[in-house]
């Protein structure tokens, strides 16, 4: 999971005037519209013959961003420009490392495009198992330590990979041996709509521009029309989520991406009010103080049963959610090489997500729906 990016900034030896004269014409080139309306670390915009993208947020606290130029044949990119990573698009040969990029790509009809990824066991989708059976998708070693000669031999067009920092020396030698590195910040994102809307990268990428826009509508519509469904009703269900992970209980904050979901699907999520993105580790006692009564419990893992849980932890069996068999798990459905679904598909599918939850906290709502996710633990 950590692949850095560290990018060699070449210092022009160009007068202070010309620098000055530089950023303008940037800051005039960028006052096209920006593509992206939900995404926070994702800019792009589209001119004739190529396309600026900016990646804003790649890792916590960040203190640089990323620019890429994503040229059509015959595209003509302006002097200002020449100075960012310059990529030949559509592109045809494509390696990424995140499983949450495949159903981007196969929503693209683009997975005929993947020809490397580190690890493919953790890819769980049948289309793309298919092209990794057929040797059609190389496994290109771990996101700690690619293959670089492998690399090398397979020339992709571009890889597309993410760092929790700056500190990978990876990066550095895929850039020296000519190869094309561009980072995405997906994980990133807090709002379900703000991942989902990553598929407009890979849509530039591929040149699918106008399917990628249609696509994440779609999907935007759907999300939109589920809020609808509850937002006359009152969040009255006291959520627990998660599960111990090595003596800690690691706490979705207030402005996660879980928590945001739990709000929207209109439920009273019992650590609302805390602070931050990301998740906040406490203690069993902790946890336990607070959410002994919650009506519903969301728990993590791939445990499908009651008696499962219990074989954890036998001090779940004091959470009254526990005891009256309102537990739930999002993460129970596996690909054929062990990978998670829901890991895989859930950040570019929020729509199905919502509606799971929105199921679970209010089923009159959606007596007829069958969960896409979530499976009630017996």
């Amino acid at each position: 999971m950590k692949l850095f990016f560290k990018t060699l900034f070449i210092t022009s030896l160009l007068f202070v005037s010309c620098k000055k004269n530089t950023k303008t014409t940037v800051k005039s080139i960028e006052k096209e519209e920006n593509q992206i309306k939900h995404a926070t670390g994702l800019v792009i915009y589209k001119h004739e013959g190529y396309s600026i993208v900016k990646v804003l947020n790649p890792w916590p606290k960040a203190e640089k961003t990323f620019t890429y130029i994503l040229k059509n044949k015959n595209g003509i990119i302006p002097d200002s420009l020449q100075q960012f990573p310059s990529i030949n698009v559509p592109v045809k040969k494509l390696v990424v490392t995140s499983t949450t990029i495949i159903p981007f790509l196969e929503m693209l009809e683009s997975e005929d495009k993947l020809v490397g990824f580190p690890h493919t066991d953790y890819i769980s989708s049948p289309k793309t198992r298919a092209l990794i059976n057929k040797g059609q998708v190389r496994d290109v070693g771990q996101n700690e330590s690619l293959n670089i000669e492998l690399l090398f031999d397979m020339q992709p067009e571009a890889i597309v990979t993410f760092g929790v920092d700056n500190t990978n020396k990876m990066v550095d030698k895929l850039t020296k041996n000519g190869l094309k590195v561009l980072f995405q910040g997906d994980w990133m994102e807090q709002s379900p709509l703000g991942k989902a809307e990553w598929i407009k990268f890979y849509a530039a990428l591929l040149g699918k521009e106008e399917e990628g826009n249609t696509i994440f509508n779609t999907i935007e519509k759907n999300y939109t029309d589920a809020l609808t469904l509850v937002k006359d009703r009152k969040a009255s269900q006291t959520v627990l989520y998660g599960s111990l992970y090595k003596d800690q209980w690691f706490v979705a904050r207030g402005n996660s991406w879980i928590a945001q979901f739990l709000n929207d699907a209109k439920a009273d999520y019992l650590w609302k009010n805390l602070p931050g993105m990301g998740s906040e580790p406490l203690s069993f006692e902790s946890v336990f103080d607070k959410a002994e009564h919650a009506d519903i419990w969301i728990t993590n893992g791939s445990i499908l049963t009651l008696s499962q849980l219990v074989e954890e932890n036998h001090h779940y069996k004091k959470f009254e959610a526990y005891q009256k068999n309102e537990v739930y798990t999002f993460e129970g459905q596996k690909g054929a090489t062990g990978g998670t679904i829901y890991y895989e598909t859930a950040p570019s599918r929020p729509d199905l997500v919502l509606k799971d939850y929105i199921k679970i906290f209010h089923p009159e709502i959606l007596p007829d729906y069958t969960f896409t996710f979530a499976k009630k633990l017996e």
